[in-house]
């Protein structure tokens, strides 16, 4: 066996305690085993749990490497996300959010659904239709969410950039998904400093012909920042446009195969590729795996750390758990700020349940020591896990044993 090989073998078991077994969603293996044994019809069930509004006429039409799912179905993710929790959950929190100065927000399901139709009625207004791409270039507030939901409701393709990227990144993904509308924002916190986000779009801006309009969130309300002007005609205020835009937006109904979202690679090995994600077998995976996988329950927080310029975030920030009415954690800024133990905090204070976090991030903790995560009563979190690359037997253990009390 090569060295490598033995270095990443890993034969050690943790089973689930009885507690958590008795009261989990999934119980058994044998889900694998059915699984296995009818792929199309698993995948069937879970996708019975949304709502269509066309059932579909096949599940899987596979000819490698296309595949195509759910084929003649239509169904809209909005209104899974939000309008179908409405009659029982339109109190619940569905997002909890926390900016990295300390301000906060709850926004409920009822909330939500008011502030996603307006922004679909507000980019429908600033001329975006069924097919066209919008660009997203936002911290992680609650506006970014509402900014992809509002586009899944009208039809509109989003492309979310990363918040942390440069100018020159911006542009290239705009100008290749031939992006007419950018929504962006005066800025958002990284660290105690403010991140110029208008100032860097309007650079990337110079270089792209197919914006039209730019819709710009105020991340202070009420405080300008002078970093941000504004270009008459072309950009317009979040609080101008969207709390005046009507309450009720009717939801487009979209093909299972449509686009959803465009998400860039990161460029780090070439020029970024814009991978395609559709709607209806998106979603099914998304929502299915959040609620089997997280073991989703009514009343957890779930707080998946990425941010939504990454697959992980629409995934596990946005789409999964929303589906499912799901409460979710935000936190803009980072982990080290103004403490080392800005996570624990975070945790304690907001009572999260599920967490889902990188191993890089992980192994920062263990550097930074034990001492910043004892500080804090831990003990509501019953699920642990990583996500983005393979995690260390060593990281694992320290996780295992500090964080899950």
């Amino acid at each position: 066996m090569p060295d490598i090989d033995v270095l990443l073998e890993e034969v050690r078991r943790f089973e689930p305690s009885d507690s958590f077994r008795r009261s989990a969603g999934v119980r058994d293996s044998k889900i694998y085993e059915e699984a296995a044994r009818d792929p199309e019809g698993f995948w069937a069930r879970q996708a019975a749990t949304l709502e269509w509004f066309t059932p579909w006429n096949r599940v899987l039409e596979w000819t490698p490497p296309h595949a195509k799912w759910f084929t003649g179905g239509t169904l809209n993710v909005a209104v899974n996300c939000v309008d179908r929790h409405l009659a029982m959950r339109r109190n619940k929190p569905a997002l909890i959010w926390e900016g990295e100065p300390g301000d906060r927000r709850s926004v409920s399901y009822g909330q939500l659904s008011v502030e996603v139709n307006r922004c679909a009625n507000a980019l429908r207004n600033l001329g975006v239709r069924r097919g066209d791409r919008v660009a997203i270039y936002l911290p992680l507030i609650p506006e970014a969410a509402v900014a992809m939901l509002a586009c899944a409701r009208i039809g509109a393709i989003h492309s979310v950039v990363f918040g942390g990227f440069s100018p020159e990144s911006l542009r290239d993904r705009i100008n290749d998904a031939r992006a007419k509308l950018l929504i962006t924002a005066d800025g958002g916190y990284r660290r105690g400093n403010l991140v110029p986000l208008k100032r860097n779009a309007d650079r990337a801006l110079d270089g792209c012909q197919t914006i039209e309009r730019v819709l710009v969130v105020q991340r202070r309300p009420g405080v300008e920042d002078e970093s941000a002007t504004m270009k008459r005609g072309r950009d317009v205020w979040w609080h101008d446009v969207v709390a005046a835009a009507p309450a009720d937006c009717p939801p487009e109904r979209m093909d299972a195969e449509d686009v959803l979202y465009i998400l860039y690679t990161s460029g780090t090995t070439g020029k970024p590729k814009g991978i395609v994600h559709t709607t209806g077998g998106y979603l099914t995976g998304v929502a299915a795996t959040a609620r089997l996988v997280f073991d989703l329950q009514e009343n957890d927080v779930f707080w998946c750390t990425a941010d939504v310029g990454w697959v992980t975030g629409h995934s596990y920030v946005v789409y999964g758990p929303l589906a499912n009415g799901a409460t979710c954690l935000m936190y803009e800024g980072a982990p080290d700020w103004p403490e080392k133990d800005r996570f624990w905090d975070l945790c304690e204070r907001h009572g999260v349940t599920i967490l889902y976090t990188a191993p890089t991030a992980i192994r920062a903790f263990m550097k930074w020591g034990d001492q910043y995560p004892a500080r804090h009563d831990l003990s509501r979190l019953r699920l642990l896990g990583t996500v983005g690359e393979p995690i260390n037997p060593e990281a694992w253990m320290w996780y295992l044993s500090l964080i899950h009390i």
